[in-house]
């Protein structure tokens, strides 16, 4: 069945800079916001953007995201014809390996594509937090005619460093592109949201897969070959948040904005819904001598202690005394009494002892627990 567009979602990312929160984890997969995955607002994004036909990329550590996602029934992805498939590494009669990196991941999946016979192919990543209209992205490309379009943004030029970094003309044609400069000539980055004209990305994955020296990957390899060869590369300016939740900080710092009111609506707009699946638990349970201030409080939780700017996943529990600030504690943790918490992020099922005191300083990273963290304390 022929469709204009099909998406690629990379979902397979090992995750390393989220230390324990990916230690048997995919990072698609690592809790957000209370009741979601990361990968939920991508595959929101998808939905609300019409974008019906989307290829799950998976690798490392996948059981948790592959029951997570499923036929993709929460993004109405179960689809007869179309719909959610999730593309796993696999073996043929002539061989196979892991995905090489981002390129060879598409191009392993090039019969999947061709069964669709797309005009475009839209790739994007299942690990950041942001609102996006995908179709926009599309028009704009459409109307430039472009071979590739970027989506793009500013960064900090202290975090140019890690991203594919670009200059544009005015017209915002892409002529120079450098991929995690250690001298930046621009802070516009690349959000790793590419639309390409399907059978000129074809020719470029195949030419590449025969490279030797190659690593497969957009912004190392395609992009810089394509812009060598004069290909038009046009840039998408995006407007609104975007984070990339690549390491504990800034995992915690997109928590911490969500108490933004300006931000508040990347959960709460009902134009632009999250979905996800809903775990069924009971309404919370805030006892009268709790206290609460600015915080996401989840189903089937019951405080009995003080919580303040902090987000509390599913199922949590946090006995009297306990004063928690600035932490995320996420599905099934339990809080003795009297514990102290600050800018901590506490991972499932974990059991914080009464008594327990626990606070990083700003000038730190938060600090995340495990049980055997907590064990060994």
């Amino acid at each position: 069945m022929k469709k204009e567009c099909v998406t690629m979602l990379l979902a397979g990312g090992v995750g390393k800079r989220l230390g324990l929160l990916t230690k048997n984890l995919a990072k698609p997969a690592v809790p957000f916001g209370g009741r979601y995955r990361i990968i939920d607002f991508a595959l929101s994004n998808c939905l609300n953007s019409h974008m019906h036909t989307v290829g799950v990329l998976t690798q490392y550590s996948p059981l948790e995201l592959h029951k997570h996602i499923g036929v993709g029934k929460p993004w109405d992805l179960d689809r007869m014809h179309d719909g959610l498939t999730t593309l796993s590494p696999f073996i043929e009669n002539n061989g196979g390996n892991w995905y090489l990196g981002t390129a060879d991941a598409i191009t392993k999946n090039i019969n999947y594509i061709e069964g669709y016979d797309p005009e475009y192919l839209l790739v994007i990543s299942g690990d950041h937090i942001y609102h996006m209209d995908y179709d926009k992205l599309l028009q704009h490309h459409k109307e430039n005619e472009a071979d590739v379009t970027i989506s793009v943004l500013e960064v900090p030029w202290n975090e140019t460093y890690r991203f594919g970094i670009l200059n544009t003309t005015d017209d915002l044609r892409i002529y120079q592109f450098d991929e995690k400069p250690v001298d930046a000539t621009s802070n516009l980055a690349s959000m790793g949201i590419y639309i390409f004209n399907w059978k000129v990305l074809k020719q470029y994955l195949l030419q590449d897969a025969q490279l030797a020296d190659s690593e497969h990957d957009f912004g190392k390899n395609i992009l810089p070959t394509m812009l060598a060869d004069n290909r038009y590369l046009c840039a998408y300016q995006f407007e609104g948040y975007w984070k990339d939740v690549g390491t504990i900080q800034s995992y915690w710092e997109a928590h911490m904005d969500l108490f933004d009111k300006d931000l508040a609506q990347l959960l709460s707009n009902k134009d632009w819904s999250i979905y996800s699946h809903d775990s069924q638990f009971p309404p919370q349970l805030i006892d009268e001598n709790a206290l609460v201030r600015r915080s996401l409080v989840n189903n089937g939780c019951m405080v009995s202690g003080t919580v303040e700017e902090s987000v509390l996943f599913e199922n949590v529990v946090i006995d009297a005394g306990a004063v928690i600030r600035q932490a995320i504690l996420l599905p099934g943790v339990r809080i003795g009494e009297n514990v102290q918490l600050e800018r901590v992020i506490v991972q499932e099922n974990v059991s914080i002892p009464p008594g327990t005191k626990i606070i990083a300083s700003p000038d730190e990273e938060p600090i995340v627990l495990s049980n055997e963290k907590v064990k060994a304390m």
